[in-house]
């Protein structure tokens, strides 16, 4: 059992290569080998938004504060509210963020796969994020 106590573990500012805006994250869960889950909670202000990417194994979002916005790949911009839960199936080409009015926060829920669980891609625009 491994028990990680409120508070001992500090946000992170995830890196601009991968974020627009102001994001934060809060670690949840990394387990070890052979598990491969991963977890972090994700607060996004309003207008901030991943960058397109993929998930080797798939995605799981669960909304838990504000509102938001989420597009597949060729789909249109769907928005996202608290108590949604939004599953990107593996390889799928996705981004999601903050609407531009209302802070987000959800919980990402993905696994690994040879050590990765995302793989970046560009940055989405401004033409592509409503609202902008």
């Amino acid at each position: 059992m491994d028990v990680k106590p409120c508070g001992s573990r500090p946000s992170v500012i995830p890196p601009a290569d991968y974020f627009t805006g102001s994001v934060r994250q809060d670690p949840i869960m990394d387990t070890p080998e052979p598990a491969r889950v991963r977890s972090v909670s994700v607060t996004f202000e309003p207008g901030a938004r991943t960058a397109w990417h993929t998930h080797p194994l798939g995605q799981t979002l669960i909304v838990t504060a504000g509102s938001g916005l989420v597009q597949a790949w060729g789909e249109p911009v769907r928005d996202i509210r608290a108590g949604d839960v939004v599953w990107f199936s593996p390889g799928e080409k996705h981004w999601h963020g903050a609407s531009p009015a209302t802070a987000m926060t959800h919980i990402a829920i993905q696994e690994t796969l040879d050590g990765r669980a995302v793989d970046w891609l560009e940055q989405v625009s401004d033409a592509q994020y409503p609202g902008i």
